[in-house]
Formats: structure tokens, sequence, C-alpha cells
């Protein structure tokens, strides 16, 4: 989330469109990817992953002991972003296709494989029509990175399109902040404040900010983004109502960013925890499901 929100009744009518609502995000996401991808050494510092050709990105590494093994799996990474996760997974041994919404992104992804030699293909399109952009049915392995979900208006839509790119035997794996951080306002630093739905409604929030979550060397021009949260009962009900089995759910007391300025610490995996407040409420969770065999 952003700087500058503007909270508004969620039941309330919205003038705009799904379609204008993926456009805006489309070109934040691309005004982003460009600035991400930099090789300064801010941004995704992607410059590491090019000179230590077996580095793996601080979130694939937080869960690689519950990832497990994954060598020779088929494996699809949904909102992929510019492939810092994805080539990741590829370093464990998964044979990885990246999707995203953000043409900019899948450029700069296939740029970045291309100098570190990392074998992953790329495919533009966002998550409603993975199903016609992939073959269903064809992966051993959904993967999903932190901070994505917030960008899908419809949780029950998600899990459809994660239920129908599973084999049989298939697994979900997903790190994502929780809907409580998410509810949380994080421009207030002098406590926690719960200020906007956790549940989620068919009206977004509405943001304006011209920063990234991450340190950039400009500011962003298409500042305008809409987000969606998901409780996680809401969450784990749209997987088990597409036919998946929950077979892992992990609540962590951390994040990967400073989600919370002025109220965390970092720690030396490069996760934030809260400082005074430690312990009160769960920042992310690692949730896994498994399609059944038939």
């Amino acid at each position: 989330m952003t700087d500058d929100a503007r909270p508004q009744d969620p039941s309330t009518p919205h003038p705009l469109t799904r379609d204008d609502h993926l456009a805006a995000n489309r070109a934040n996401w691309n005004d982003r990817a460009a600035a991400h991808s930099t090789r300064t050494g801010l941004g995704y510092g992607v410059q590491r992953f090019i000179d230590d050709r077996a580095l793996l990105s601080d979130v694939v590494s937080f869960d690689r002991e519950r990832l497990g093994a994954i060598e020779g799996l088929t494996t699809v990474h949904l909102q992929c972003h510019i492939g810092t996760d994805t080539l990741s997974l590829a370093r464990l041994g998964a044979r990885v296709t990246g999707l995203d919404f953000s043409p900019t992104a899948i450029a700069e992804a296939r740029r970045l494989v291309e100098e570190t030699g990392d074998e992953v293909d790329f495919v533009e399109s966002d998550v409603a029509s993975a199903l016609s952009a992939l073959t269903p049915e064809s992966f051993d392995l959904v993967y999903t990175g932190i901070g994505a979900l917030c960008w899908l208006p419809l949780i029950a839509e998600w899990a459809g399109v994660v239920a129908g790119l599973l084999k049989p035997g298939g697994r979900l794996f997903l790190r994502e902040g929780h809907p409580i951080l998410w509810a949380m306002d994080e421009t207030l630093d002098d406590d926690l404040h719960l200020r906007f739905p956790y549940w989620e409604h068919e009206r977004p929030l509405e943001w304006d900010d011209d920063a990234s979550y991450v340190p950039t060397d400009r500011p962003l021009t298409a500042t305008k983004t809409y987000e969606w949260n998901h409780g996680l009962g809401e969450i784990v009900t749209a997987l088990l109502d597409s036919g998946l089995v929950l077979t892992m759910l992990v609540e962590h007391d951390s994040v990967p960013w400073e989600a919370l300025p002025g109220q965390m610490v970092e720690r030396p995996d490069g996760e934030y925890a809260l400082s005074d407040r430690a312990g009160v409420a769960p920042l992310s969770y690692t949730l896994q499901a498994v399609k059944p065999a038939r």
C-alpha cells in the first residue's frame, strides 16, 4: 500500500470499471518495473543476480524449507514482476514459466535471465486470462509471491485459475502479506491503526502515490492504483471451493519490506518485524494447497 490513501465506503458503487482499474494498475506496474530493474543497486538490486549465479531472492529463501524439493517440477509463477523470485525457483531446479500483466515487467524479466543465463520462460497475461495464455492442468506447482493478491478484485476467480492450472496432484504455494496488515494505516507511526477493510469488497481502495516500496532513482509517474483486501478465511474458502485441499497455513510475524515505517526492525534475513508491538499481529503467511489426484 502507498502513503496517500483515500478511504471510502466499500459498499458504495464505484464510477470506474474493472477494465479501468486494470489499466491504471498496469500503467503503475509498467512504471515500477522500469524503476525496479535498474542496475544501479536501487530497486530490486538485480545486478546481484547477474554477479552471483547461485543467489536466491530473500522471498524464496525465507520459505525454502517449506517449499521443499522442486527439482524438475513444471512451475508457473503468477504475477512474477521482473523475475527475481522466478529465476530463484529455476535455480532450485524447477522448470519455470513466469506470468505477469505488465509488458515492461515481462521485457525486464526476459532481459534479466538473458544476462544471468537462467532458463525461464515468461508470458504476458493478467491472472484472469491465465487459463487462455497457458495450458490448463499442465503445472506441478503454482507459485505466488508476496504482495500479489491485493491487485485482484475477486479471490474466488483467482482460486479457480490456480485450480485450473494445476495437474491432478499438483500444489499451490503462496506467501502473502496478511490481510490484517493490509487493513492497517502505515502513515500513522505512533501505534497500529486498523483503518481499511479486512474483507473483500467490490469497491477497491484508491491510492495516489509516486513512491514505491523499494528505493528508486526517480518518482513514479503513473501514480493511481486500485487494491482489494481478501480475508484469510475468504482465501482458504475460495481454494476449498475450487476443489483444493489445504495442507499448510503458517502465519509469520514479519514481512520482507518495511511495511509500517517507524514501527519495525530489520532482521538479518531482510525481513521486517514489529518493534514495540512485537508479536501482537500476524504480518504475513505461507499457504499450501494440493489438487487431489484423480
